[in-house]
């Protein structure tokens, strides 16, 4: 079920109303929840809803034997079983395929031609999100930081809670588990911002990434035809679709579950405004940055072991990011050239400050900030290339062709032929402007907070704008721009 159809817009209010008119009965209250997750989730295909019930199920068994085992060879049997079942799931449907076709190409490279086809796999959606908050649980309770639970229900509507099931924030059991044993009391503030988090979310999902998809999916799909500005142009469209698509979710999510008394992690922080690639990832999809920091990098070595290992260990904490968004070289590639930036800025770090010392590229500066911005959202759209494109040679096709001279292009009265005329680039620019301008008040002053405090006739006037332009200016219809670029991870 998608948040921005007529089926959600039509299933949360009913879930909402009978939410609170259950609220007090902490037992139906969870049941709902999880009934409620499980119609969400299987609405797209319902097969699949045994894979989160036999995670659920292992985790949830596994959780408790961890803690009640003395010896740690046994706890490290049981955390194996739980890493054996989750990931043998998200390796199976999502990385079969891919081994196979190393494997034949790999024969390919001596003259070997193997007769083996690839399995017709489905991906499930969201399986990567809910392995990952599902794994955490195990891991937490291996390591003495967290108490298995003894609430059944809790920990099944925990790991399925509906608002960021498909696509995040991955929450961790410590933050999230414990609100389901709470009784939430109605909150009028939480859920007028829980709604304009939603209406924000669709705002930036319908106006800013449906339309910048039109543009980002002919570029990438006909390769041969485009070069130059086009390209450079999708390119930068993507980086908003991609953003605005993936923030959009956890708007939604975060709004939804804040409605409910539920409170979910940031996921986003302005990452576009970076000022090193460094930053980036601490402002880019946070739950899965931090989830890597403390389930792989850490148990690595992290930063203990000198610098090189540490130059080690950030390299591959990138490129198995890049693996777990996809099984394709041109993922990996993605998380190599974050990874290797992310290196070469630790490894340069004291002599970059003394060299922008030298010219006057202070950090705290404008110029400085702004310069740096520059460079990093360069770097951020070039690896942005390889995560879009299907295929190695058709990142390479795209890359070759930037430096071609056709700026004159933009005086055609068609945008490029990509089904953008001048209006829909105007709505287009206007709104991502729109946006940037309010991710710089926002950082400097919670737009939360300033509506909060201003008349009720003014904030009203907001709402029934984004509602307004939402309604004139969205891009409606069941086509690919309306999947949320995230669920096919």
């Amino acid at each position: 079920m998608l948040f921005n159809s007529v089926d959600f817009a039509i299933f949360f209010p009913i879930v909402f109303i009978l939410y609170w008119l259950l609220s007090r009965n902490l037992t139906a209250r969870n049941v709902l929840i999880l009934v409620a997750s499980y119609l969400f989730y299987g609405w797209w295909d319902y097969r699949f809803l045994s894979l989160i019930v036999i995670s659920s199920l292992v985790d949830f068994i596994v959780g408790k034997f961890i803690y009640q085992a003395e010896s740690k060879k046994k706890k490290k049997l049981l955390l194996f079983l739980s890493l054996f079942t989750n990931l043998g799931f998200l390796f199976y449907f999502k990385y079969t395929n891919f081994f196979i076709d190393s494997f034949i190409n790999g024969f390919a490279l001596f003259g070997q031609e193997l007769n083996i086809t690839t399995l017709n796999i489905i991906l499930p959606v969201g399986i990567s999100f809910y392995t990952f908050q599902t794994l955490s649980y195990t891991i937490d309770i291996y390591r003495n930081q967290l108490k298995p639970t003894k609430n059944a229900l809790a920990f099944f509507s925990f790991v399925a809670f509906f608002p960021q099931l498909v696509a995040g924030p991955i929450e961790r059991a410590s933050h999230l588990l414990p609100q389901f044993y709470k009784k939430h009391e109605f909150n009028y503030n939480n859920v007028k911002t829980g709604f304009l988090l939603i209406g924000f979310g669709l705002f930036k999902k319908m106006i800013i990434a449906d339309r910048a998809a039109i543009v980002v999916n002919q570029v990438f799909n006909n390769p041969e035809l485009y070069s130059g500005i086009e390209v450079v142009l999708a390119t930068v469209l993507f980086a908003f679709q991609i953003y605005c698509d993936f923030s959009a979710y956890s708007d939604i999510a975060i709004g939804a579950a804040r409605t409910l008394g539920f409170d979910l992690m940031k996921n986003f922080d302005s990452p576009y405004f970076s000022k090193s690639i460094t930053e980036f990832w601490r402002r880019w999809h946070i739950s899965l940055s931090t989830w890597f920091r403390d389930y792989v990098y850490i148990p690595l070595g992290g930063s203990k072991r000198g610098k090189y290992k540490t130059y080690a260990n950030l390299f591959i904490v990138f490129v198995v990011s890049g693996l777990w968004h996809g099984a394709a070289a041109t993922f990996l590639i993605w998380g190599a050239i974050h990874g290797f930036i992310i290196v070469l800025e630790k490894a340069t770090n004291d002599e970059r400050k003394k060299v922008y010392k030298k010219v006057g590229l202070a950090n705290n500066k404008f110029s400085g900030k702004l310069f740096f911005s520059i460079i990093t959202f360069t770097i951020v759209c070039f690896a942005w290339i390889f995560f879009r494109a299907s295929s190695f040679e058709i990142a390479m096709t795209l890359i070759k062709s930037i430096p071609t001279n056709n700026f004159i292009i933009f005086f055609k009265d068609d945008l490029y032929n990509l089904g953008l005329d001048r209006y829909q680039l105007i709505i287009l620019t206007l709104t991502i402007v729109t946006l940037l301008i309010l991710e710089v008040v926002d950082r400097r002053k919670n737009l939360m907070v300033f509506l909060k405090n201003q008349l009720f006739v003014f904030r009203w006037m907001v709402y029934l704008n984004i509602i307004f332009i939402i309604n004139v200016f969205g891009v409606y219809g069941e086509n690919d721009t309306s999947q949320f670029i995230y669920f096919q991870f």
